[in-house]
């Protein structure tokens, strides 16, 4: 793997960071205070989303071969998840410009797709990753939640007073991926069929 792609997959996640999760704790502070539904709805659908991606992260620190593949997964949900309504699409439509607040969330759903698009570019140029995370030329993938892995083992230690280690990294990830896909399932029987693209944000009264 050569520098520059080395480079390029470090900077993606550092981007990830900021607007995978960053901007869009500010998004949901700012919407709460400004009282603005449409855009409180679709941050807390976004959240609820973008468990797959911490989850994915789990799966990472565990070295799940195929975590590389629940990483874009999870940010191609991400991404549908700020498109995917029509209510809200309409809503944030009703804004100009000047409002800040629905254009830094159009903005942000921009950047949200950028960088889904930009990890599958990153994945596919690396495709042996996809199956197969442990080898050594995959060692970049592996680097941010190698980090992670420090931080939150420190954190267990500190609390639990227990070792956390990567097989129970992978168990809690394999776990949590599997009530994810229960749930996934359960929407996609029971409430897509009957709201459709209708988040239902205005059920109590539009903003």
């Amino acid at each position: 793997m050569n520098l520059f792609n080395q480079l390029s997959i470090w900077l993606s996640f550092q981007l990830s960071i900021i607007f995978l999760i960053g901007i869009p704790i500010t998004l949901s502070f700012w919407s709460i205070k400004k009282r603005n539904k449409a855009v409180c709805k679709l941050l807390s659908i976004y959240w609820k989303i973008s468990l797959l991606f911490f989850i994915s992260l789990l799966l990472l620190i565990g070295r799940y071969n195929y975590a590389l593949v629940i990483t874009n997964i999870a940010t191609l949900l991400m991404t549908l998840s700020v498109w995917f309504w029509n209510d809200i699409n309409d809503e944030l439509g009703e804004y100009d410009f000047s409002y800040s607040l629905t254009t830094t969330t159009k903005i942000w759903r921009w950047s949200v797709t950028f960088i889904s698009l930009n990890f599958l570019i990153q994945s596919l140029q690396n495709f042996n990753c996809i199956s197969f995370i442990n080898s050594d030329a995959c060692a970049i993938w592996l680097q941010p939640s190698s980090n992670l892995y420090i931080y939150i083992k420190n954190l267990f230690n500190f609390f639990f007073g227990a070792n956390f280690t990567q097989p129970i990294a992978k168990f809690l990830g394999l776990f949590s991926l599997l009530i994810y896909l229960l749930g996934l399932i359960q929407w996609s029987i029971i409430k897509l069929p009957k709201n459709g693209r209708n988040s239902c944000f205005s059920e109590n009264g539009r903003n």
